[in-house]
C-alpha cells in the first residue's frame, strides 16, 4: 500500500517512539490520536467529547509509566481482556482517575434485581459539573461507493455492526441513561451533558482514503484487500490487543508478503497487520490493513443490503 507523505504512524513515532511498552503505548495512543468522528458535523448533533490535548505534563507522566509501568499493570489486573473495547476503557478510567477528573466508572443502572438498564461508561467531573460520557473504539471497513448512507457502509470486519448502527445505539439509547428515572437516586448530582467519546481507526480499499461529512478530517485509516493483493512488503499479525496504537517490537515472526499469503490464504475472518520497517532494532510499522477472505466484499455488501446487520 502507498505511504503516506507524513502518514500517522511517523507522527505518533516522533513524539511516542520512546515508548515501547505495549499498555503505555496504546494509553498515549488513546490519549493522542485524533477522534474518529468531526464533533462539529451537524450529524452527530453536539454529541461527540473530546479529550484535551496532551499537555508536557500528562507526557511527563507518560514517561515515568515507561520507566515504570507497575501503577498502570496493577489498573490493569491480571485478568486477560478478550475484548479491546474493555481493555481500551480500563486505560482511559486508569487516566481519569490519576488525573482526578473520575467520578465513576462503569456503573450500572437497574430497575431490580434482575434488569439492568444500562450502565454508564465514565460519569467525569468537569469544572465541577458531572458530565457521561460513553466510550468506543472501532475499526470499520468502507464496503462500496456510497453516495449516501455512507456510515452504514462502514462495517466492522466481523460483519458485525457498521459504524451508522452503532452511533444510533449510542446517541439514542446508551446517551439518555441519565434521564432514565431508575438512575437519578444513583446520581449525585444531575448529568450536564451526555457525549461520545470514539477512537478508531477506518480502513479502505487498498488505502485509498475518501473524505466523508461526519468523519474527522485526520482519523486514522489504513487498507484493507485480500491475500493475494498485499504488496511487497514485510508484515507483522496484530494481537487484538495491539490494535490501538502503532506496532513497535522485536517480533521474531516478521514475514514478507509471501508468507503473509500463504498464512492467510484459507482464513475465514479479516487479520489486521502492519506492514514494518527494521529501524534501530525495533520493527515499526508504517502503515496498518486489513487482509480479507477472497469473499468478504460479496459478505458485506450482501449482509448490508438484505439488512442483516443487527440493530
Amino acid at each position: 500500500m502507498p505511504h503516506a507523505a507524513d502518514s500517522y504512524q511517523q507522527r505518533f513515532e516522533r513524539r511516542w517512539g520512546h515508548l515501547t511498552l505495549p499498555h503505555v503505548r496504546a494509553l498515549a495512543w488513546l490519549l493522542e490520536a485524533p477522534d474518529l468522528l468531526d464533533a462539529g458535523s451537524s450529524h452527530w448533533h453536539g454529541q461527540i467529547a473530546s479529550l484535551d490535548p496532551v499537555t508536557s505534563d500528562v507526557a511527563a507522566w507518560l514517561d515515568a509509566l515507561q520507566i515504570d509501568p507497575a501503577p498502570l499493570d496493577a489498573a490493569l489486573g491480571t485478568k486477560f481482556y478478550s475484548r479491546l473495547g474493555l481493555y481500551a476503557e480500563k486505560l482511559l478510567a486508569f487516566y481519569f482517575e490519576q488525573h482526578g477528573l473520575l467520578h465513576t466508572h462503569g456503573l450500572q443502572v437497574q430497575v431490580n434485581r434482575n434488569e439492568t438498564v444500562g450502565e454508564f461508561d465514565f460519569l467525569l467531573k468537569r469544572d465541577d459539573k458531572l458530565v457521561h460520557w460513553e466510550f468506543a473504539t472501532k475499526f470499520y471497513l468502507l464496503e462500496g461507493a456510497p453516495d449516501a448512507g455512507v456510515f452504514h457502509h462502514l462495517i466492522g470486519p466481523n460483519l458485525a455492526d457498521t459504524l451508522g448502527l452503532k452511533m444510533r445505539k449510542i446517541l439514542d439509547k446508551q446517551l439518555a441513561l441519565s434521564r432514565h428515572p431508575a438512575a437519578a437516586s444513583l446520581l449525585a448530582q444531575p448529568v450536564q451533558a451526555a457525549q461520545a467519546l470514539v477512537k478508531g481507526w477506518l480502513f479502505y480499499p487498498h488505502g485509498e482514503v475518501r473524505q466523508m461529512d461526519g468523519i474527522s478530517p485526520d482519523h486514522n485509516r489504513g487498507f484493507w484487500c485480500t491475500a493475494g493483493e498485499v504488496s511487497a512488503q514485510r508484515y507483522v499479525i496484530l494481537p487484538k490487543l495491539q490494535w490501538l496504537a502503532p506496532y513497535k517490537g522485536t517480533a521474531a515472526d516478521v514475514m514478507d508478503a509471501a508468507g503473509l499469503q500463504a498464512k492467510l490464504a484459507d482464513a475465514l475472518q479479516p487479520v489486521l497487520v502492519a506492514a514494518v520497517d527494521h529501524i534501530d532494532g525495533w520493527e515499526v510499522e508504517t502503515t496498518r490493513g486489513f487482509v480479507v477472505p477472497d469473499d468478504w466484499t460479496q459478505q458485506a455488501a450482501a449482509r448490508r443490503i438484505e439488512g442483516v446487520l443487527p440493530a
